[in-house]
């Protein structure tokens, strides 16, 4: 792999790889559009099933304080955004 600075920060004599989750449901045109972004941009991330993995999907409902839209985004275990676009929708 090949990482940019733009996936990588330094904080305090540490560099840390950014870590990219998406939460998705199968034939959802909204997560389509967001993995498209990422993989344009070569930005890596990890994507889960958030409509038939019920694990994933109470650890996404926890992140995103119960919003079941999808795309879920969650950047370095942190809760971005529900929904794609601008508005965000899912």
């Amino acid at each position: 792999m090949i990482l940019t600075w733009d996936k990588v920060s330094y904080n305090k004599g540490e560099f840390t790889i950014m870590s990219l989750v998406i939460y998705s449901k199968p034939g959802c045109p909204y997560c389509e559009k967001a993995r498209d972004y990422y993989n344009e941009n070569n930005i890596a991330f990890t994507e889960y099933d958030a409509q038939n993995d019920k694990t994933r999907q109470r650890e996404m409902l926890d992140l995103a304080g119960g919003d079941l839209v999808v795309p879920c985004i969650v950047e370095n275990g942190e809760y971005i955004q529900s929904g794609w676009g601008n508005p965000p929708r899912g």
